[in-house]
């Protein structure tokens, strides 16, 4: 009975700290108009905008419509509306920028509102070479190695794959 009540203070808790997020959030504020934007692309669910400070020419945010911290929270649909947008609107960069890729990464960590950023990128450019580097440090450190194991990557798959969720 005590961790249901816990549980359950919890949950509100958490929904208190989303609704002041929401009403703080600047993307929300973008999304209902109340902040201007240079929009690119959107939909019911999705809204993709210029990022205020570019690392590149064209650098874009993604954005769900609805105030979700994290994007493993979206629903199934605002899930596949996000990664629509992002498709379509990487193909559109690449047709009228030409980059060599577009790099795209997650990572929400300074606004509590799930948002994909998609960066035009040439081969060495300054984001290209934070990537090569992240993917050294990735492929280098023995503390990693074991990660590699095959015994190491079969309990972590098996672990993924029996975890329940809500």
């Amino acid at each position: 009975m005590a961790q249901e009540s816990q549980e359950s203070s919890r949950e509100s808790n958490q929904e208190s700290i989303q609704e002041s997020d929401q009403e703080s959030c600047v993307f929300c504020d973008i999304v209902a108009g109340r902040i201007r934007a240079h929009r690119i692309w959107e939909d019911e669910l999705t809204l993709c905008i210029l990022d205020i400070n570019p690392f590149s020419t064209g650098h874009s945010l993604v954005i769900p419509k609805r105030h979700v911290p994290w994007w493993h929270e979206l629903s199934d649909e605002e899930n596949s509306s996000l990664f629509k947008g992002a498709g379509i609107v990487a193909r559109k960069m690449m047709a009228a920028l030409r980059p060599d890729f577009i790099c795209m990464y997650a990572r929400g960590r300074r606004i509590a509102h799930t948002h994909i950023f998609l960066v035009p990128t040439v081969k060495g450019d300054v984001l290209d070479s934070l990537f090569n580097a992240l993917e050294l440090f990735q492929e280098s450190p023995a503390h990693l190695a074991g990660l590699r194991e095959e015994k190491a990557m079969i309990d972590a798959a098996d672990l993924i794959r029996q975890a329940e969720t809500e």
